[in-house]
This record gives structure tokens, C-alpha cells and sequence, in this order.
């Protein structure tokens, strides 16, 4: 089985949030399965009725302007190509579409992050070696 196979499967995995998936032909037998800590259910006490719900704008976190690199996979950031080297990216560096940004490690396979359009990096989101879910964003570029 060639490895563009096994990413194909692997992205069908992560669009249909599926869990396990085996597939079994005469030669050939793949079995794949997530793991992932899954967010603990949270208990929300229902108001009273006379209680009065305070709606104020400075509790929730305003989000910033311009556009953001997400995530193609579940897998390990990596900012550099190895621990001694520099960064992939700084915060103010000019990038091109197509332009590496780091790296995804899933499955033991080295994964570069592209950049898909041109701009100037305003924020990375994340930290060496943290774990990326599908579509979490990466950095976002200046407005």
C-alpha cells in the first residue's frame, strides 16, 4: 500500500470525525485509529428565573483581524527543522504562498506546513512541539 493511499484514508478519517476505520483486501490489510483526548463534558447550572445574566463584552476575548493558517492534520508542531536550527517563521517576517511555515509530525511522517498566501506573519499560535488538531489555526497574518 503506497503512502498517498494511507493519507487519503487518513483525511477521510479526519472529515468524517471517524474514530476507527479497517479495511481488508486478498493482499493487503490497514487498520487506523485515533487517538485523541476528547474535551471533558461541562455541567451548566440553568439560571433562575430571577436571576438576570450580566452581558458584558470585556469577559469575552475580542478576536483579531486578518486571516489565519490552519492546521491540515492532526499531528506535533515543529517551528524549526530540527532543535539546533532557527525557526521555520518569526512574528513581523514577510512570507510567500508556498513558503514553509513548520512541521506536522503524524504517524511518524514529517509533514511541511505551507504558507497558502502571501503576507506578513502577525501572530504564531502555537508553540514548538504542541499537538495540532484538524483546522486549529497556526498563525495569523496582518490585516
Amino acid at each position: 500500500m503506497d503512502i498517498e493511499k494511507i493519507r487519503t484514508l487518513i483525511a477521510l478519517m479526519e472529515e468524517s470525525e471517524l474514530v476507527n476505520l479497517e479495511i481488508s483486501s486478498d493482499d493487503e490489510h490497514i487498520s487506523l485509529t485515533r487517538h485523541y483526548d476528547a474535551p471533558a463534558p461541562t455541567m451548566m447550572a440553568a439560571p433562575t428565573a430571577g436571576a438576570a445574566t450580566p452581558h458584558t463584552t470585556e469577559s469575552q476575548p475580542a478576536m483579531k483581524a486578518g486571516s489565519v493558517e490552519t492546521s491540515p492534520m492532526v499531528g506535533v508542531y515543529y517551528s524549526a527543522p530540527s532543535p539546533n536550527d532557527p525557526p521555520f517563521i518569526k512574528v513581523g517576517q514577510k512570507v510567500q504562498a508556498g513558503d514553509t511555515l513548520g512541521i506536522i509530525e503524524a504517524m511518524k511522517i514529517m509533514n511541511p506546513l505551507e504558507a497558502t498566501q502571501s503576507g506578513v506573519i502577525d501572530e504564531i499560535l502555537v508553540t514548538n512541539s504542541e499537538v495540532v488538531q484538524f483546522g486549529q489555526p497556526i498563525v495569523r497574518y496582518k490585516a
